[in-house]
């Protein structure tokens, strides 16, 4: 999901680069909230991997 986000990161400079700025603020857009899943997603597999632990 990481790998999404960079994606969508780049696709957005470069459209920014390019003077796309509504394509561009899109593509930030989705990285952003494409970021957020993916810490909520680590701090999930985190706390459940330390659950069965113990």
């Amino acid at each position: 999901m990481l790998s999404w986000t960079l994606t969508f990161l780049v696709l957005a400079l470069i459209a920014a680069v390019l003077g796309f700025g509504g394509i561009a603020a899109s593509f930030a857009g989705i990285a952003k909230i494409l970021f957020v899943v993916f810490l909520i997603a680590l701090v999930v597999s985190f706390l459940m991997g330390r659950r069965r632990a113990v």
